[in-house]
């Protein structure tokens, strides 16, 4: 394989085995630690969109708009933007979550895909959302590991579920019809892989995965960036249970989602949002008895509540998912929607006195 300016093998290693010496702590909510500084329009549109269109500069130093078109659409509330526009707050809520112990930073990469960016005109943005989301992520490990050099600490890129499933219908009158296709999924994927690589991501996770075959695309457009680049990254994959059938949206139960994706071989396999860690606790405990893989969990930090915010304190949340470690479930723990600095710095505290899972011997795959 290749070296390239922007893949490190050595930081690969060192997650390898960091993950075999210790349970790692993942970050918390982006969208949360986002909310707190109230933006308003303008905020997120900052100098470059203030006008309605995208703001390019030639060599020669002149500004010209695009006509992306997003001029007609509120920006306010696409907090990846916030990456091109209010980079030092997103810079700010990584450290916030490093200091807090944090060894592993997720991109703030979540709905960075031509089909959710979409909504706001701004599909052009895919690769520099993603290349940019993951340089400010290594800028804050990089920092954070400056200070604790026997500590590394690793950049997760996010690849988001879409807002589209390839698998069902919207519309109950037309069960045959799809909203989007596997290769549509399969080509903005690999744009944003490709981006999340050159930015400096140490491994790709498939996050918040509703539907199997959305995330199938994800792997497959992972395989061509990985091909094309003639490089390879660890790559993780988190499901989400909806409710309280113990299923995915496209009906698959947390043992049948680990079937569907073993062949890919994913670094770990988890499940994170939607439901609180205790009724994530059974799904996870199955996760960890049949996955080859490392298991992982970053769950909301309880149920909305009627005002749509998140009531369960950090101490609870440290209290749940420290008996998951205590059990001998997990390998890389962290929180959700509704989850900040101060639940990461409970759960790292709750877990780091105990091991690691230890990885099940199962029937190897054939290679």
């Amino acid at each position: 394989m290749k070296t390239l300016p922007w893949h490190n093998p050595e930081r690969v290693a060192k997650l390898h085995a960091a993950l075999a010496q210790r349970i790692l702590i993942l970050d918390g909510a982006m969208g949360t630690m986002i909310q707190r500084h109230d933006f308003q329009e303008t905020d997120y549109r900052g100098e470059r969109f203030a006008h309605g269109y995208d703001v390019l500069f030639t060599a020669d130093g002149h500004a010209h708009g695009d006509g992306c078109g997003c001029s007609s659409h509120d920006q306010k509330g696409n907090n990846d933007l916030l990456t091109l526009t209010q980079p030092e707050v997103i810079r700010d809520i990584h450290t916030a979550y490093l200091a807090a112990g944090a060894d592993l930073v997720e991109t703030n990469t979540f709905n960075s895909t031509a089909i959710s960016l979409a909504d706001y005109r701004l599909q052009h943005l895919v690769h520099e959302l993603n290349r940019e989301g993951a340089a400010l992520a290594r800028s804050a490990c990089d920092a954070a590991q400056l200070q604790t050099p026997d500590r590394p600490r690793f950049v997760i890129g996010i690849l988001g579920p879409t807002s589209r499933t390839a698998s069902l219908s919207p519309d109950v009158n037309d069960p045959g019809f799809r909203a989007v296709s596997f290769d549509e999924l399969v080509l903005t994927y690999r744009d944003a892989t490709d981006g999340l690589i050159e930015g400096g991501a140490d491994a790709i996770m498939i996050e918040t995965v509703f539907d199997t075959l959305n995330a199938k695309a994800a792997l497959y457009a992972i395989e061509q960036s990985f091909d094309a680049l003639g490089a390879r990254l660890p790559v993780m994959v988190s499901g989400t249970i909806t409710d309280a059938s113990g299923r995915t949206l496209s009906g698959q139960t947390a043992e049948a989602f680990w079937y569907s994706l073993r062949h890919s071989r994913p670094l770990s396999i988890g499940l994170n949002c939607a439901l609180g860690a205790k009724d994530l606790r059974a799904h996870v405990d199955v996760l960890s008895q049949v996955a080859e893989s490392y298991v992982s969990t970053h769950p909301n930090a309880g149920l909305p509540n009627a005002f749509g915010g998140y009531d369960e304190t950090p101490e609870d949340m440290a209290s749940v998912l420290g008996e998951f470690a205590a059990a001998g479930l997990l390998n890389i723990v962290g929180g959700c929607c509704g989850t900040t600095p101060e639940h990461i710095a409970a759960i790292a505290e709750a877990v780091g006195k105990h091991a690691p899972r230890v990885l099940p011997q199962h029937e190897a795959l054939a290679a």
